[in-house]
């Protein structure tokens, strides 16, 4: 137990220290490190102006070098609010969560053939995604190898791993494991065989299968779910701060689980209503409040949403430089739309061939609005959003049977409203 508690203080206080954090990350095992750490390191004040990128990031999470299960927590932790995370593992066909392992290098360069480039899922900023099969598990799974130049990888790398191993959801990717092994930094996630949405809606060729109504709204209601869980269950809240398209992965029912949680922030608590950071995220998902101040609030995360709902309805990414002038910009293009319902139509995907039901469409485009008014206070909550995304996927749209046509009442669309 002596070795648990060790390792979960340091990591709690590295996140806390940025300077203990560079020590951390750089060592060559997690157990090498020397430092007096107190409970009272958990509360500490920082000072205004102090470049705090992870200073909220870690302190309710577990860690690396233990089996970081909610029960393993030292009984010095249990009480504190700040570990205080409800696991929804089990609830809309989760299941209970498997603490992460610890692997060598050598077990994961076997998993991936020594990481051979047919084995390569993709590329990020800080690294490389592959697949790979786990010899003694035989189980296939996906290794994040992280870039060995770069304390921003370290980072991305300690918090993810705090993060997932206290984070448990249907629509939150599961962490199998990690690896620090000199100075490699490796996550091993469950492999998600269909990939990323922005995939599906921005990189298959036309001559594809293209994502129907029915499955967008499902992908919608389920991210929606996820940041339900962030904001609402997680206590203190968490901020996930990378919300995009290339950040949802689907498995093969089509299943959204969120992942990219490098980025991700503790909230606001008590009487407070934001924290300020170093502003961090991706072109056209930034909230402008955020791009502008560096005022972080659980409202951008909305935004973020709004964003990816958008993408989901209309097949337009965020940032498009290959459009015409005054559409390079998603929002942008959007607004004006927004205030005329006849051109309402103008805004859902070619690729659904007209296949969606016209009051669906119109309920769809009301939330995505919502979420993206300029002013934080008039953003929905996540849990509003969730009843109105979860209503809209229940209402199953049949092409072979339903028709798109105009619904009669107020011009401007309505959340909730039945199609007539």
């Amino acid at each position: 137990m002596s070795r648990v508690y060790d390792s979960w203080e340091k990591l709690v206080r590295a996140v806390l220290d940025k300077e203990e954090l560079r020590r951390l990350a750089l060592c060559d095992s997690f157990g090498s490190i020397s430092t007096d750490f107190s409970s009272d390191s958990l509360r500490r004040d920082f000072p205004a102006g102090v470049d705090n990128e992870l200073n909220q990031a870690g302190s309710s999470n577990s860690g690396v070098g233990f089996q970081p299960t909610i029960d393993a927590r030292p009984e010095k932790l249990k009480g504190n609010p700040l570990f205080d995370v409800k696991n929804e593992a089990s609830k809309d066909g989760g299941s209970g969560h498997v603490a992460a392992a610890t692997f060598t290098f050598h077990e994961l360069a076997n998993a991936t053939n020594n990481f051979r480039a047919d084995c390569l899922l993709g590329e990020g900023g800080f690294g490389r995604l592959y697949k790979g099969r786990l010899k003694i598990t035989n189980q296939i799974v996906a290794i994040k190898q992280l870039d060995r130049n770069g304390l921003q990888g370290n980072r991305e790398f300690l918090v993810e791993v705090l993060m997932l191993s206290l984070l448990h959801h249907p629509n939150i990717v599961n962490l199998i494991g990690h690896c620090a092994d000199g100075d490699q930094r490796l996550l091993v996630y469950e492999y998600l065989p269909l990939g990323s949405l922005e995939h599906h809606l921005h990189e298959l060729s036309p001559d594809k299968k293209h994502l129907d109504w029915n499955t967008r709204m499902k992908i919608a209601a389920g991210v929606a779910k996820s940041l339900e869980y962030l904001h609402d269950k997680a206590n203190p809240p968490v901020i996930h701060r990378n919300l995009k398209c290339s950040n949802i992965l689907l498995d093969e029912d089509y299943h959204p689980k969120l992942s990219g949680f490098g980025f991700a922030k503790l909230g606001p608590v008590g009487d407070k209503t934001h924290i300020y950071t170093r502003v961090i995220g991706t072109s056209g998902y930034c909230a402008p409040e955020y791009a502008m101040t560096g005022q972080l609030t659980l409202k951008c995360d909305v935004y973020s949403f709004g964003v990816v709902l958008l993408e989901i309805i209309t097949g337009r990414k965020a940032i498009d430089n290959s459009r015409a002038v005054g559409e390079h910009n998603l929002i942008a293009w959007a607004r004006p739309l927004f205030k005329d319902r006849r051109k309402l139509l103008e805004m859902a995907d070619p690729m659904l061939q007209g296949q969606y039901p016209l009051g669906g469409l119109y309920q769809a485009l009301a939330v995505a609005a919502m979420c993206v008014q300029e002013q934080p206070t008039t953003r929905p909550l996540m849990a509003d959003v969730v009843t109105a995304l979860t209503f809209l996927a229940s209402q199953k749209y049949d092409p072979d049977t339903q028709t798109v046509r105009p619904i009669l009442g107020s011009s401007t669309p309505r959340m909730l409203r039945e199609e007539r």
